[in-house]
């Protein structure tokens, strides 16, 4: 029996079990207040003239609902070029994040080389070091990149590339990939297979839960990252919707700004929502060994 504050006899009484039931009641309600509120009500807003958001911010379409929002948040605003400006950041960030962390955390894993645990631990240095530090140095080397003579500023390299130094994202994955039961790569070798494709056939697919969780780091960190986009790609055409929306705040009407926010929150939800399960899949493994 599982053991906690009350005791059976405890829950037993009536009075005891309605008073744990209705802490438990308004516990549940603040949290979803606090996390899902902001987000509702940024929904509400999106569709809600000014006035009425500004007279009565928590009222439902006191004067109803205006879908024209979304549409001249979609077409005046260009929300549509810039959103696809994220989308086109975002994917290359992720790829770039995903093929780095695994193959990393596989070399590191899996290969064993022999200095290993140097590679582990410089890898793990570098967590201790601010991103602000990195800020210049890193800045001058997109402007002039090494081995190059074109400066990759305004290019979307600029932003993919960084991206994949990740040391997280490495240590996450290879974490994950020590805790792998051996025996599928012996068995792997005794059928012949080499490094790469051990790699494409035996540990990626056993590795979905964590792709899925460094995946929503990956695309969420890009799609809300401000300072290191609005640095690297100063043409307006160029920039996504973190460092848009905010130049555009003070040239368009709030509900319209609102319903630009909320257009730029879609795909981080439904992000979570498609790869929710893998944060909680424990089966991944199941059925990897026999015996």
């Amino acid at each position: 029996m599982t053991r906690g504050i009350l005791s059976s006899s405890d829950w037993r009484r009536p009075r005891v079990r309605r008073t744990a039931l209705g802490v438990h009641v308004v516990l549940l309600a603040l949290l979803f207040v606090v996390g899902l509120g902001p987000m509702l009500w940024l929904a509400k807003a999106a569709i809600t003239p000014t006035q009425d958001t500004l007279r009565a911010p928590l009222a439902l379409w006191p004067n109803g609902i205006d879908w024209a929002n979304l549409a001249t948040a979609w077409s005046r605003v260009e929300i549509d070029k810039y959103f696809l400006n994220t989308v086109v950041l975002a994917a290359g960030s992720w790829f770039v994040q995903l093929l780095v962390a695994t193959t990393a955390g596989y070399a590191l894993s899996v290969l064993r080389p022999r200095y290993r645990k140097v590679l582990t631990g410089v890898v793990l240095a570098t967590l201790f070091v601010p991103s602000v530090v990195l800020l210049v140095p890193l800045y001058l080397t997109i402007v002039d990149p090494p081995l190059l003579k074109a400066s990759m500023i305004n290019s979307f390299w600029a932003v993919w590339l960084p991206a994949g130094a990740n040391a997280f994202n490495i240590l996450l994955v290879q974490r994950f990939f020590d805790n792998l039961p051996r025996e599928v790569f012996e068995a792997a070798r005794v059928d012949g297979a080499g490094p790469f494709r051990m790699f494409w056939s035996v540990v990626l697919p056993m590795s979905k839960p964590i792709l899925g969780v460094v995946s929503v780091f990956a695309i969420i960190a890009a799609w809300k990252d401000f300072l290191w986009p609005l640095l690297v790609l100063p043409d307006p055409d160029r920039q996504p919707l973190s460092v848009r929306l905010p130049a555009l705040q003070q040239f368009v009407e709030l509900d319209v700004f609102l319903a630009a926010l909320a257009i730029s929150t879609v795909i981080p939800v439904a992000l979570f929502l498609l790869f929710q399960r893998l944060f909680l899949k424990s089966n991944a493994l199941s059925g990897a060994v026999k015996g």
